[in-house]
């Protein structure tokens, strides 16, 4: 497995008779899927302690198809061997996703931002970004000196938010620690 190999979907069922299989992303937006031409597949774990191995499929073809997406691959030529990827993850290397535009940003890049506020009081660093519908929402953890940890929730809407550097790994908010 790559070590940039980011998980982003899984094999929910199979999909006709001809080896198709169901694909359920993790994204509303499952860019990183059509972009790759291999996905590295990593088998559901059938009994505790099993070995997993990754196996590098090659794919023929993806297509959204509903609330899904339908995928081929020769390496999978009927019904029987695309049902025993039922479950199996989906992980693809982050060097395969399109280049996002400006202002965009994947949220697996975010993780691990250091966040800090126009005074630059640093307010902790993002590990989960949650979708409420109407926007994201950045999950902060701040470690304070007894050893516990707060937890910020912070719109990632541009009246908040006023500089993201993902290569610097850190985020400038227009934030207060008491809000």
């Amino acid at each position: 497995m790559p070590a940039d190999a980011i998980e982003v979907g899984y094999i929910g069922d199979a999909w006709g008779i001809k080896g198709g299989f169901k694909v359920h992303p993790h994204s509303g937006q499952p860019a990183a899927l059509f972009s790759s031409k291999r996905w590295l597949i990593q088998p559901k774990a059938t009994l505790p302690g099993a070995a997993r191995h990754t196996l590098l499929l090659p794919i023929a073809q993806a297509k959204e198809h509903g609330d899904c997406i339908v995928a081929t691959s020769a390496e999978i030529p009927e019904r029987n061997a695309a049902e025993a990827l039922k479950g199996s993850s989906i992980w693809v290397p982050r060097t395969s996703f399109p280049t996002p535009d400006a202002n965009e940003y994947y949220w697996v890049d975010l993780i691990g931002c250091q966040v800090t506020n126009r005074e630059g009081l640093v307010l902790g660093v993002v590990v989960e970004l949650l979708s409420t519908g109407a926007q994201s929402v950045i999950a902060i953890d701040q470690l304070q000196a007894d050893g516990t940890t707060v937890q910020r929730l912070i719109p990632f809407v541009a009246a908040f938010i006023d500089a993201v550097d993902t290569a610097g790994k850190t985020i400038t908010v227009d934030w207060q620690p008491d809000y």
